[in-house]
């Protein structure tokens, strides 16, 4: 049976994971302090600092690289390509490590997995990063001609989730028609038409609904007008955007289940947010019906918050119109990253290069 190594580097915690087969073995979310990663000036600086979290994770269970038949990251913000399982190489290592389509934790993904593979002379993957593109050329017009929509989502996730759905209706991915949504930091409903993600909102710093962390989709003008009239630098309009934005603006917290237990008690500001959130949830899934010509099999949800029955309630009042709404809550981003390795271990498919 196939031993496969999962890193998963976040802002703040790099995950590791001990596959047999797709079963987990073990894993560890090994938490990093601000104190701990203030010390570094960039996301690529904490190479070393993840590398020997990782290794003292394997020393503990008294586990070598050479047991292993791959290692498997993240995959990070590289240039848009199709969904699958790549091959770490020379051309993708040199992206990640500058950072091509911007600095993120994730990057560090395929670089660890690298390293740690080549000790044991074994392959290195990474599965379904963020860029993953399938978006109709369409789906990405705008109302300028010098800007274009991104395909920037939970790609991961969505793919894991939309093989899992359809495997449960007894078919194909490439069978059926879903729109899901991936309930996280931050939020990327996407339109998984017979196995592609024909358009999605880019849930990084793009459209979309707001969410715990992100600002989401904004009245143009008036955005524009409030980074000028305050002379906001980049980085500064950056945090306005993505970090320090939607819920966590409003409310001081990106944490909804805080936010839930504060509805629950009485507090109105709580209360107007939540109901926002599931409100701009539901609009952007019922903004995806025409894309299937509203022949949507299932809407599903998944993703962190998808673990709040509340707002899974409410969110299912407004859309099971559309199509009926199925729950699977989490990410599951550790066992989708270790079924993309296997599938290629296998001989189910065959690794992309980048």
């Amino acid at each position: 049976m196939f031993e496969i190594l999962v890193i998963n580097p976040g802002s703040t915690s790099t995950k590791v994971g001990w596959f047999k087969g797709d079963k987990e073995v073990l894993s560890k979310n090994i938490l990093h302090s601000k104190k701990e990663l203030q010390s570094f000036k960039g996301i690529i600086d904490q190479l070393n600092f993840r590398m020997d979290a990782i290794l003292n994770f394997l020393k503990a269970q008294n586990k070598e690289i050479k047991e292993f038949d791959a290692v498997v990251g993240r995959g990070g913000l590289l240039r848009p390509i199709q969904s699958g399982t790549y091959r770490v190489n020379e051309k993708m290592l040199e992206d990640l490590q500058i950072g091509l389509l911007g600095e993120h934790a994730s990057n560090l993904g395929g670089i660890l997995a690298n390293q740690l593979a080549t000790i044991a002379s074994i392959p290195a993957y990474i599965v379904d990063p963020v860029v993953v593109d399938e978006m109709d050329p369409i789906a990405k017009i705008t109302g300028r001609p010098e800007i274009k929509r991104k395909s920037i989502f939970h790609a991961l996730n969505h793919k894991a989730t939309a093989r899992l759905v359809a495997r449960k209706m007894g078919k194909k991915y490439e069978e059926v028609n879903l729109i899901i949504a991936h309930l996280g930091g931050g939020i990327s409903v996407g339109a998984h038409k017979k196995g592609r993600v024909v358009d999605v909102n880019n849930a990084l710093n793009g459209d979309g609904p707001f969410a715990p962390e992100r600002a989401g989709g904004l009245p143009v003008w008036d955005t524009v007008n409030y980074f000028l009239c305050n002379n906001l630098t980049p980085e500064e309009i950056k945090r306005k955007l993505t970090g320090d934005a939607g819920v966590s603006a409003y409310l001081g917290t990106n944490d909804m289940r805080e936010v839930v237990v504060r509805v629950k008690e009485g507090d109105k500001k709580a209360k107007e947010i939540f109901d926002a959130l599931v409100y701009q949830v539901s609009k952007e899934i019922g903004k995806l019906a025409p894309v299937f010509s509203g022949k949507v099999d299932e809407i599903v949800l998944t993703g962190g918050l998808s673990n709040e029955e509340v707002f899974v309630r409410e969110v299912k009042k407004r859309v099971e119109f559309i199509a009926p709404v199925y729950i699977f809550p989490g990410e599951g981003e550790m066992k989708a990253l270790a079924e993309g390795a296997l599938r290629v271990l296998r001989g189910e498919e065959e690794a992309k290069e980048y």
